[in-house]
């Protein structure tokens, strides 16, 4: 399925004329319309073996399936431009879809040419039609014998509200505030967001200049993913009609006054982030931050979307990090492992010998690493907020042979724990920041919730809830503070319970 990232404003017109008698609309198939508006014998195929159309910007697209909506039409022809209207021929499993531009329609052809579309799994064929414009107002009126009105026409009907209420499932990687603003604004002008996380989820408010843009939006990326197989858009109508945005910063945006403060002591931008923005491609974060998509054109958001960009392993991209301000009394290299392997398979991990409140942490990839940076800098561990940047050294070097270090390097390469090997792991969408709710597994059956509450007390820390799943191998384990959830995880991820079995820890988006 289409993932629809760098899109562009939808705008269906429906208004016009229809056509005398002819429109013709592919290099295989005239349709005819013979102008009358009685009901009866009102349309015409005929199949022809013709020479390939020249471009234009009303596309002829066959072999949809049964029941495909004009949403999941107008989907395909999105990522490349406005559509400006649509015709379905219900019986016919045909459809006509008119760009703004020739040019549009250009890329579209030619990106699908290289790429097969697919419409609900189903490989579907677009070509140029010969007619330069679609009339379908009329038709309408022929097969319905009531008003005009296209489905999207009445789709575009229902919106009230500029603002959008934007949830984020499956955040594998980071979504910011300057993402949702480049996906966001190809419908129309962004005028504010606000970001914020509720029920251990990233949500964000997003308003439009005007109510039919805030419903484009959410029909064409409600659903879709940011990235390939993660990152999930969830829209509704907020009952909001206007946003209030106080400050500037990494949060919270208001478009139409770039005057407003950063807000009490908060950087216009986290440091660590500021440095995807810099160049000329300033609101394109995706394109900066190593490990992710490239810088998206329509046809680079149409293969980013059809999950043909790999998210991990670029070359040139580093990915180690460089946790600071740690407790250097408590702090080991097994602990770091346990903590950032959450977030990704952590290969090393070196606390700095002259400086033991740093450590350089070696993750698989880079995006894993910008994962990681993005969800533990600013946490509490072993009662310090640790600080986490990605470092300029490119791998973590391992003591030379016969030199002791204390114990300061540690090589996890091949350590059984890593959570993210296996290729399709459920690990893979169950990756959440840190938070007072803890996701315990593989739990004996002898082990009752009294074992399992002392346990995490004893850690440090007072258990507020708990709640078994229903076969008794999982359980939600709620902390009093993120604090301790956190070292709930770093302590007893892993523990042996007996008979072999280890317990598995993460943190868990649902609340008790």
């Amino acid at each position: 399925p289409l993932v629809l990232l760098d899109v562009a404003a939808l705008s269906c017109r429906c208004t016009e004329e229809l056509a005398s008698s002819v429109l013709s609309v592919s290099s295989h198939i005239l349709f005819y319309l013979d102008g009358t508006s009685n009901g009866s014998d009102s349309k015409k195929l005929r199949v022809e073996d013709r020479m390939e159309a020249p471009p234009s910007r009303v596309l002829h697209i066959r072999k949809l399936p049964n029941e495909t909506s004009e949403t999941e039409v107008i989907a395909l022809g999105l990522p490349f431009g406005k559509v400006t209207n649509i015709l379905t021929l219900k019986g016919k499993n045909q459809a006509f879809l008119e760009l703004g531009t020739e040019e549009a329609a250009i890329t579209m052809v030619n990106y699908y040419s290289t790429v097969t579309p697919h419409v609900r799994n189903v490989p579907v064929f677009i070509q140029y039609s010969n007619h330069k414009e679609l009339k379908t107002d009329a038709v309408s009126a022929v097969q319905g014998g009531g008003t005009p009105t296209s489905g999207s026409d009445l789709a575009l009907t229902a919106a009230s509200s500029p603002v959008l209420r934007i949830i984020i499932d499956n955040m594998f990687y980071p979504v910011t505030l300057d993402v949702l603003q480049q996906i966001f604004s190809k419908f129309g002008t962004v005028m504010k967001i606000i970001t914020f996380t509720k029920n251990n989820q990233f949500q964000a408010l997003l308003q439009f200049n005007d109510p039919s843009t805030a419903q484009q939006a959410k029909i064409a990326l409600d659903g879709q993913n940011i990235y390939n197989s993660c990152c999930t858009l969830r829209i509704d109508y907020s009952k909001l009609v206007n946003l209030n945005v106080k400050y500037n910063n990494d949060k919270s945006r208001d478009y139409t006054r770039p005057e407003l403060p950063a807000g009490d002591g908060q950087p216009a931008m986290d440091p660590n982030m500021a440095a995807a923005f810099q160049g000329k491609d300033s609101n394109s974060l995706l394109g900066k931050i190593p490990g992710a998509l490239s810088p998206l054109n329509a046809a680079a958001a149409a293969a980013a979307a059809a999950g043909r960009v790999a998210l991990s392993g670029h070359s040139g991209s580093s990915g180690v990090l460089l946790a600071s301000n740690l407790n250097e009394e408590m702090v080991t290299p097994q602990s770091l492992f346990t903590l950032f392997g959450v977030y990704g398979d952590t290969q090393r991990v070196k606390i700095l010998y002259n400086k033991k409140d740093s450590a350089l942490i070696q993750m698989a990839d880079a995006s894993q690493a910008q994962l990681a940076m993005s969800h533990l800098n600013g946490q509490k561990m072993y009662g310090k907020v640790i600080r986490v940047a990605l470092s300029k050294h490119t791998s973590v070097q391992l003591p030379r042979d016969g030199l002791d270090d204390q114990g300061l390097t540690k090589d996890f390469t091949n350590s059984p724990l890593h959570r993210f090997k296996k290729p399709g792991s459920k690990n893979f969408q169950n990756i959440f920041p840190p938070s007072t709710t803890l996701h315990l597994s593989n739990i004996p059956t002898d082990v009752t919730e009294e074992d399992l509450r002392l346990l995490f007390s004893n850690a440090g820390g007072t258990v507020n809830a708990f709640k078994f799943f229903q076969d008794h191998k999982m359980a939600l384990l709620q902390m009093s503070t993120v604090e301790e959830a956190i070292q709930g995880l770093i302590d007893l991820h892993n523990y042996n319970m007996g008979d072999n079995h280890h317990l598995r820890v993460s943190f868990s988006k649902s609340s008790i």
